[in-house]
């Protein structure tokens, strides 16, 4: 089979594409032969060394989305045949891989394999965030960065469902309007305005209940100054850079909330990732959480993927075709 390869931490050039052994499945493992893949923050983040990978050569991907084609000794969850999708379990990037079968999860017969590639990381994480974190009301006010990415846009809509007032960051008109018809209330230029001093002029000072952060490094410390009394600082990613060092001291002012989540944590058990799965390939297939697919591109121009993701170029979901 074709896989992706990285043989060292670096740019997207380290990514090459090369021939691989078929994938073998042990006890507790399903083969599926990849349709579509989804290219994730996460990804970049490891290639970069943000996150170093466990070894090398390292296959990126956490997400993806195809037909079961072999199963291994004690496998119960699926049969040979079923159509699925999963996340959280890195090698995504290749043309079949050996997944623990407790993560795949059956979609729709209805669904094409791209919908299903691009729903479930971004998808239940985005759950979380909304719904696991804390209690949000309706009228609440939240601070979504990067909105017009492929999370953002999925964050904006999950938070309407709420009745929360949603503010986000975006670089350019043209995000703009993307998340604006994804359901943002109000849309700040960060290319253009302090989005501190809007947040402060736009709630009177008084702050919102919740930062979603998955910037980090260069919006972390000034989004503590967004928060309101018991607010919520939101940390689920760090495509601007790490955060190494935090002033626990900024959580005194209004009795904060930091987080550090992770999807994983929060689905832990097969239930739980099942309850967070089904709801979102629900939606996605009843129409109300819609998916914003930016870029498809051939297996092989997986090093192109990240040069776009990695340099903003794109809005919404990036995917792989092998």
């Amino acid at each position: 089979m074709k896989t992706i390869r990285a043989y060292e931490i670096g740019g997207p050039e380290v990514l090459k594409l090369e021939d691989a052994p078929d994938p073998i499945a042990g006890p507790g493992e399903a083969i599926v032969d990849l349709k579509s893949i989804g290219v994730n923050y996460t990804d970049v983040s490891s290639r970069k060394g943000t996150n170093v990978p466990a070894h090398f050569p390292w296959t990126p991907g956490r997400e993806g989305c195809g037909v079961v084609t072999a199963i291994g000794e004690g496998v119960t969850e699926v049969i040979v045949g079923d159509r699925v999708a999963y996340a959280m379990h890195t090698g995504s990037y290749a043309e079949k891989q050996a997944v623990p079968s407790w993560l795949l999860v059956k979609i729709p017969d209805t669904m094409d394999f791209a919908t299903g590639s691009a729903s479930l990381l971004q998808g239940m994480t985005a759950h979380f965030l909304v719904f696991g974190i804390a209690r949000l009301n309706p009228g609440d006010q939240v601070l979504v960065h990067a909105g017009a990415g492929g999370m953002g846009l999925l964050l904006i809509q999950l938070l309407k469902r709420l009745g929360v007032h949603v503010f986000t960051t975006v670089s350019t008109e043209a995000k703009a309007e993307i998340a604006t018809n994804a359901g943002a209330d109000e849309i700040i230029l960060y290319t253009q305005q302090d989005f501190e001093e809007e947040i402060h002029k736009a709630t009177n000072g008084l702050g919102v209940n919740m930062v979603l952060d998955a910037v980090g490094q260069t919006t972390f410390e000034k989004g503590f100054k967004c928060l309101g009394r018991r607010g919520y600082m939101v940390l689920y990613g760090q495509a601007g850079g790490a955060v190494t060092d935090t002033n626990t001291r900024a959580l005194q002012n209004g009795s904060l909330y930091l987080t550090r989540p992770s999807l994983g944590d929060y689905t832990s058990t097969r239930d739980e990732l099942l309850q967070r799965a089904q709801d979102v390939l629900a939606w996605v297939q009843s129409g109300d959480l819609k998916l914003h697919i930016g870029l498809t591109l051939p297996l092989a121009e997986a090093a192109e993927a990240h040069r776009q993701l990695e340099g903003r170029e794109t809005s919404g979901k990036i995917l792989l075709t092998p």
